[in-house]
């Protein structure tokens, strides 16, 4: 029987067995890449805090994690543009080897706006790890060093992912129904 949050659903982009192995590929490539180096993982809240907590148990470092919050959708499908921090980092990064967890890039813009303001506080690295790419929304060129899957430009929820703050409890990313969002 398919729960309400499921029913919403238009179809599977991606199951939660194909999440599962991608995040432990990513996890076993971040050590590989990180060896000898204590990391700090910064994930981006509220989209990226399930996959940071099941990306950080495959990453065999001492590591610690801190979260930013920040806010370019408010309750639309598309960026406004207008992005801003809601919460900041708690501690000092200078020196630091960074390791930003975004659960999905698409225009680019908030990425952007975040790699700036983390380079701006002199951290020794940067590396973006990024769950979803959607590439053909791309307005701003932003590198992502660890990739888990390219996704075409569908509205997505599930596994972290929202729509006003529903969804994210989906074990699984899934295509949103366009009449679920439409007149937003």
């Amino acid at each position: 029987m398919l729960t309400k949050l499921e029913s919403d659903v238009q179809e599977i982009l991606l199951t939660e067995k194909e999440i599962a192995e991608k995040v432990k590929e990513l996890g076993e490539k971040i050590t590989e890449d990180y060896r000898d180096r204590e990391l700090v993982v910064v994930g981006v809240l509220k989209g990226a805090f399930l996959f940071l907590s099941d990306l950080i148990r495959h990453i065999k470092l001492p590591l610690s994690v801190d979260f930013v919050a920040i806010s370019s959708y408010g309750d639309y499908t598309e960026t406004t543009g207008v992005v801003k921090i809601i919460k900041d980092l708690d501690e000092s990064i200078e020196g630091r080897h960074i390791l930003i967890v975004e659960d999905i890039v698409d225009t680019g813009l908030t990425l952007d706006y975040l790699l700036r303001i983390i380079r701006a506080r002199k951290p020794a690295s940067v590396r973006v790890c990024a769950l979803l790419d959607k590439p053909t929304r791309r307005r701003v060129e932003v590198d992502i060093h660890y990739k888990g899957f390219e996704i075409p430009d569908k509205f997505v929820v599930g596994y972290g992912l929202d729509f006003n703050q529903k969804y994210r409890n989906l074990p699984f990313v899934g295509v949103l129904k366009p009449d679920i969002y439409a007149g937003k």
